[in-house]
């Protein structure tokens, strides 16, 4: 089924998007894994899974439309340190949060009512899970201190 191309163009950048956050929750994970925090290793393992679960689905959708997917991840700079990865995954998931945002938009203007409930689908994880999540453990280390935050991740 040919699928219109701007719909395709935004589920394209989309699919390089999950490409580039899984890539960066992989290496933010095996970074905790190597700092002894067991914790946030497998929160951030979890988090990588479910970004390659969204890029499949894009993938999915864009070989039902005709279009070609590029595998290519959008470009990253990981962190280092605990607070810095945090972060970083933070900013990553409101750049994913409002790039669903405006394809959505764009699939309704444009009339594809099923790529839009398909990343409704992320979207929620998006915001109600990964970003949520995040912000937590930000608010977490301003409240009791990264010490006893990274003391508390060993698990």
């Amino acid at each position: 089924m040919q699928g219109n191309p701007k719909v395709i163009e935004a589920l394209t950048h989309l699919l390089r998007g999950e490409l580039a956050a899984r890539d960066q929750y992989f290496y933010h994970s095996r970074r905790y894994e190597d700092l002894g925090l067991k914790k946030l290793y497998e929160r951030l393992n979890h988090e990588m899974e479910e970004e390659t679960q969204h890029a499949d689905d894009i993938m999915r959708r864009l070989f039902m439309i005709e279009g070609k997917p590029d595998m290519r991840p959008l470009e990253f700079t990981p962190g280092n340190e605990v607070i810095e990865m945090l972060q970083k995954d933070l900013d990553t998931e409101i750049e994913v949060r409002d790039r669903l945002r405006n394809a959505m938009r764009l699939c309704e203007a444009e009339g594809d009512y099923v790529t839009r409930d398909i990343l409704l689908k992320q979207l929620i994880d998006t915001e109600e899970d990964h970003a949520y999540w995040l912000e937590q453990q930000l608010s977490l280390i301003q409240k009791i201190g990264l010490e006893n935050y990274t003391q508390s991740q060993m698990g």
